[in-house]
């Protein structure tokens, strides 16, 4: 069984940091990108992060480029996405997702095979 399980949200200060974890099972590990994407209420979801299990490649979204760094621990199956420097427009519910799919040298991809549940950031002013 497909299983992304979000976790490592919460409640933080302007400025502050989270580390949000997506642990990944049920499908090879080293042949899916996994990326990370936030919704707002009301609104669509957001491309944050995407990173290749393939070749090790990684892309950002330009609102989060030198502030948030995503990385993969293959032992583990796990994606982590750091999160420094948070700022109130940061506050959403973040998922991850995994595609199968090689090199996100160009971009991420749009569309994925496998979603998660979701972990609540909130940044307060």
């Amino acid at each position: 069984e497909v299983q992304l399980q979000a976790s490592g949200g919460g409640l933080v200060e302007a400025g502050g940091s989270l580390r949000l974890s997506c642990a990944a099972s049920g499908f090879i590990y080293d042949e899916y990108v996994i990326g990370w994407f936030r919704q707002v209420a009301g609104q669509g979801r957001e491309g944050v992060a995407c990173i290749s299990n393939y070749d090790n490649s990684m892309n950002y979204a330009d609102s989060v480029k030198g502030r948030f760094t995503i990385s993969s621990d293959s032992a583990k199956t796990t994606v982590y996405l750091q999160m420094d420097n948070l700022k109130p427009e940061d506050t959403a519910v973040y998922y991850c997702a995994a595609d199968y799919w090689g090199s996100v040298h160009r971009a991420c991809p749009y569309q994925y095979d496998f979603w998660g549940q979701g972990t609540q950031v909130t940044v307060s002013s």
